[in-house]
C-alpha cells in the first residue's frame, strides 16, 4: 500500500456543493488528476453503485464513499475537507471530512482492508480533530500514513479503537489483531494478579461477512473505549480474521457474541459469561452491551454462559438467547452456507441446457466418455431422447453442455449436505460439521443404497439432531488424556452413529413420506390452489427482503429445482419461477416509483432507485431495503402487494424456470418467457403505483427531496 495517499490526492476547503454525488465526482476527478485513475467515469459509476446500496456517512461528520472498480489499477485514497459539509446519510448530520477509497476490481481484500482500518482510525477523536486542524496537504498525508502505515493481510480483531502509539498511529500489534503493546489486555501483570482494568472479548459476524460485521466491531470498540474497558474483537468476515489468542480469552471477564450466524470455534469460549445478540444491536446500542457484559463479568453466578462447562446450567443457557432467535440463527447459518451451492449448481445446469439442450441430462456421462473437446462426439449417435436442441448441431457445444451439466449436478448435490452440516455447526461448532454432512448425504441417498430420501426437510431434522447430540457429547467430563480425541474422533464418531441410526431406523421413512406427500400435493396443484401458493410465496419474498421468511420461500423453491430440472412440466419449476419473479419486483417497483414521482423521495432514495433497476433484474431483493428501512409502514405493504400479484400470475400462466438464480439474465432457462415478462411487469406496476399512492398521503417534509 505504498503511496496509498499523496499530497496530489488531498483537497482542503473543498466547496463542491451540497450533493454527495457532486462530491464523489469531484473526488474521482482528484484521483484522475493525480494520474491514478485508468477510467474516471467507471470509478464514478462504481462509487455511485456502492453508495446506492447503503449510505457511507459515519457518526462524527465523516464520509467514506468506496468501491471496487476497474477504474483504478492500484489502491487509492483521496481526501477532502468539505466547506460546506455534505449529507452522506449519517444520522447525526452532514460530513465535513470525506475519503474516497478506490480498490482495484481484482485486488484481493484491499478494499475491505483499507475500509475497516480507516473506519477504526476515524472513531478516534484525536485523529479526526487533527485532520480538521491540518493546515497543509503534507500534514494530512502524514496523519493518514501513521494510521494506515503498516499494511495488514486482512481486517483483524484489534485493541480498543483509541489505543495509539506515541507517534499517533495504531501500534502494529493493534493492527494485527492483538492488544496494544503499551497495555496488553491478554495477559495479567507481573505477579499473576488480575489487572485492575476490566477485560472483554467479542466476536462479530453477519451472513455476508462484509458491512455489519465490521460496523458492529467498530461500535463495540468505541463503546469500550468510552467505558474504559479493554476489548478485543474477532471479526469473522469475508476479508478474513485474526482469531483471539488463548490468553486474551482466558483473562476476559465476559464475551460478547454479536452474530447472525454460528460462531466459528465457539468451544474456545466455553464457560465464559456471555452477552448474545444479532449483529445489528451493537451498531445501535453498543454502550448497553458493554455495560451488560461488565455486569456479568462482575457477577458470573447470575450470568448466562457459553455452553461447554458443567457450571453452565440449562436455565442459564436458555436465558442467553430466545428460542425464536436461536432457531433463526441456526437455520440462517445453514441457509447462508447452502446458497452458494444452489446458485452455482443451478446456474451451471441451466448453462448446460443452453449449450446441449434439455436432453443432455440423459446423455451427459456418455457424451463426456465418448469424446473430448478437440474430438467431440457425434450427436446423432444418441437417441431416446435424441440430442435435438444442440445449437448448430455442434458436437463441441454438446460436449461443453455435458461438462457444465455434470459440474452443476455435482455442486447441486452438495447443497442438502451443506444445509445439514452447517445447521449442526451453528449448534455444536466444528465437532458438528462432519455428522451434519453425513446426515445430509443420508437423506439424499448419495450412496445410492436405497435409503429413503427425505430431502431438505430431512436435512433440517438431521442437522439439528446432529448438532444437539454433538453439543451434548462436548459437555461430557473426560480424562485429560482423552480431551484431544474428543473433537476429532469421539464426538464425530458417536454423533454420526447415534443420529445416523436414529434417522435410518426411526425417522427416515416418516420424513420421506411427508416429502412424498408434499411432492404429490405440488403435482396436484392447479387453478386457484396454484395461484394461492404463488401469492403466498410472493408475500414471503417481499416481506423481509432477504430475511428469514424470504430465505424460507427461496429454499423451498430451490430445493426442488435439481431433480425437477429434467422434467418439462414439474410444479417445482413453476414454484421457482414464482419465487424468482416475486423477489425481483420490490427493487424494480421502487426504482420505477422514483422515476414516476421523484419529488416523493429524498435524493439518496433517488440514487438507490437507479441501482434498483439492476439489483431487481439480477434477483437481489435486498435492493429494496434502504427504502423499507426509511419508510416501512408504506413501502412494505406496497411491495408485498406487487410481489403477490407477480407470484399469482406466474403460477396462473404456468411459467417455469430451471435456474435457481439470475433473474432476467437466465431467460434461456425459462419456459413461458412471455408469461414471465407479463407477470414481472404487472407486479412492478402494482407495486410502484401503491408506493406512489401511499407516499402521497401523510407525507412529511422529510419525505420531500431537496437539491
Amino acid at each position: 500500500m505504498t503511496d496509498l495517499i499523496t499530497t496530489d490526492l488531498v483537497r482542503l476547503g473543498a466547496a463542491w456543493g451540497a450533493d454527495k454525488q457532486d462530491v464523489i465526482r469531484a473526488l474521482a476527478a482528484v484521483v484522475d488528476d493525480a494520474g491514478r485513475a485508468s477510467d474516471k467515469d467507471q470509478l464514478v459509476e462504481d462509487a455511485f453503485a456502492r453508495e446506492a446500496t447503503s449510505a457511507t456517512g459515519l457518526p462524527g461528520g465523516i464520509a467514506i464513499p468506496h468501491c471496487r472498480t476497474t477504474g483504478v489499477e492500484e489502491p487509492t485514497l483521496a481526501f477532502a475537507r468539505l466547506e460546506p459539509p455534505v449529507d452522506f446519510g449519517a444520522k447525526d448530520g452532514p460530513a465535513d471530512l470525506a475519503f474516497l477509497i478506490a480498490a482495484p476490481a481484482g485486488g484481493d481484500a484491499d478494499h475491505l482492508t483499507i475500509l475497516t482500518k480507516l473506519a477504526r482510525a476515524l472513531v478516534k477523536p484525536a485523529f479526526t480533530d487533527a485532520l480538521r486542524a491540518a493546515e497543509s496537504a503534507e500534514e494530512v498525508v502524514d496523519l493518514v500514513s501513521h494510521e494506515l502505515g503498516e499494511p495488514a493481510p486482512a481486517p483483524a480483531s484489534g485493541a480498543p479503537s483509541g489505543a495509539a502509539s506515541p507517534s499517533g498511529g495504531e501500534t502494529a500489534a493493534a493492527q494485527a489483531g492483538a492488544a496494544p503493546a503499551t497495555a496488553p489486555a491478554d495477559a495479567p501483570p507481573a505477579g499473576g494478579t488480575a489487572t485492575a482494568t476490566p477485560s472483554l472479548v467479542a466476536v462479530t459476524a453477519c451472513p455476508t461477512g462484509i458491512a455489519h460485521t465490521y460496523m458492529a466491531a467498530e461500535a463495540l470498540e468505541a463503546a469500550a473505549e468510552r467505558a474504559g474497558v479493554r476489548l478485543q474483537v474477532e471479526t469473522q468476515g469475508s476479508a478474513g480474521s485474526t482469531p483471539l489468542s488463548h490468553d486474551a480469552i482466558a483473562v476476559a471477564g465476559a464475551v460478547i457474541f454479536a452474530v447472525d450466524v454460528g460462531v466459528r470455534d465457539r468451544a474456545r469460549f466455553a464457560g465464559k459469561p456471555m452477552v448474545s445478540s444479532g449483529v445489528k444491536r451493537p451498531i445501535d446500542d453498543a454502550d448497553a452491551m458493554i455495560a451488560e457484559a461488565l455486569r456479568y463479568a462482575a457477577d458470573p453466578s447470575s450470568a448466562p454462559r457459553v455452553e461447554g462447562e458443567a457450571s453452565a446450567a440449562g436455565a442459564d443457557h436458555g436465558a442467553e438467547e430466545s428460542w425464536g432467535g436461536r432457531v433463526r440463527r441456526v437455520l440462517m447459518t445453514g441457509v447462508s452456507y447452502m446458497i452458494p451451492f444452489v446458485a452455482a449448481g443451478g446456474l451451471l445446469i441451466a448453462l448446460g441446457f443452453l449449450l446441449g439442450g434439455y436432453e443432455i441430462a440423459n446423455h451427459a456421462a456418455a457424451v463426456l466418455a465418448d469424446g473430448t473437446l478437440f474430438s467431440p462426439p457425434d450427436i446423432t449417435a444418441y437417441s431416446e431422447p435424441a440430442l435435438g436442441h444442440v445449437p448448430l448441431d455442434s458436437g463441441v457445444l454438446a460436449y461443453l453442455g455435458a461438462a457444465l451439466f455434470m459440474l452443476g449436478k455435482i455442486a447441486f448435490a452438495f447443497f442438502v449436505p451443506a444445509l445439514a452440516g452447517y445447521i449442526a455447526y451453528a449448534i455444536a461448532d466444528r465437532p458438528g460439521i462432519a455428522p451434519g454432512f453425513v446426515m445430509g448425504g443420508l437423506v439424499t441417498d448419495v450412496s445410492a443404497f436405497g435409503v429413503p430420501q427425505s430431502g431438505f426437510l430431512g436435512a433440517i431434522v438431521g442437522g439439528v439432531l446432529a448438532g444437539m447430540v454433538a453439543h451434548w457429547i462436548t459437555g461430557w467430563k473426560v480424562p485429560a488424556w482423552a480431551r484431544g480425541l474428543m473433537p476429532v474422533l469421539v464426538i464425530p464418531l458417536l454423533t454420526t452413529m447415534l443420529v445416523g441410526l436414529l434417522m435410518i431406523v426411526v425417522l427416515g421413512r416418516p420424513i420421506a413420506w411427508l416429502m412424498e406427500q408434499l411432492a404429490d400435493g405440488l403435482s396436484s396443484l392447479s387453478g386457484g390452489s396454484a395461484v394461492l401458493l404463488g401469492i403466498i410465496l410472493g408475500l414471503m419474498m417481499a416481506f423481509d427482503m432477504g430475511g428469514p421468511l424470504n430465505k424460507v420461500a427461496y429454499s423451498f423453491a430451490a430445493a426442488g429445482v435439481g431433480g425437477a430440472a429434467l422434467s418439462n412440466d414439474a410444479p417445482e419449476l413453476k414454484i421457482m419461477a414464482a419465487v424468482m419473479l416475486a423477489g425481483m419486483v420490490p427493487p424494480i417497483a421502487l426504482a420505477l416509483a422514483t422515476v414516476l414521482r421523484p419529488q416523493l423521495f429524498s435524493v439518496p432514495e433517488r440514487e438507490n432507485g437507479k441501482a434498483g433497476w439492476l439489483l431487481g433484474a439480477s434477483f437481489i431483493t435486498e435492493g429494496a431495503i434502504p427504502f423499507a428501512a426509511a419508510d416501512p409502514l408504506r413501502i412494505i405493504p406496497a411491495i408485498m402487494a406487487g410481489s403477490a400479484v407477480t407470484g399469482g400470475l406466474s403460477m396462473a400462466m404456468d411459467v417455469s424456470v430451471r435456474a435457481p438464480h439470475g433473474g432476467i439474465f437466465v431467460l434461456f432457462a425459462v419456459d413461458g418467457v412471455l408469461g414471465y415478462l407479463i407477470a414481472l411487469a404487472a407486479g412492478v406496476a402494482v407495486g410502484a403505483a401503491l408506493v406512489v399512492v401511499l407516499k402521497s398521503f401523510g407525507r412529511s417534509d422529510a419525505d420531500v427531496a431537496t437539491v
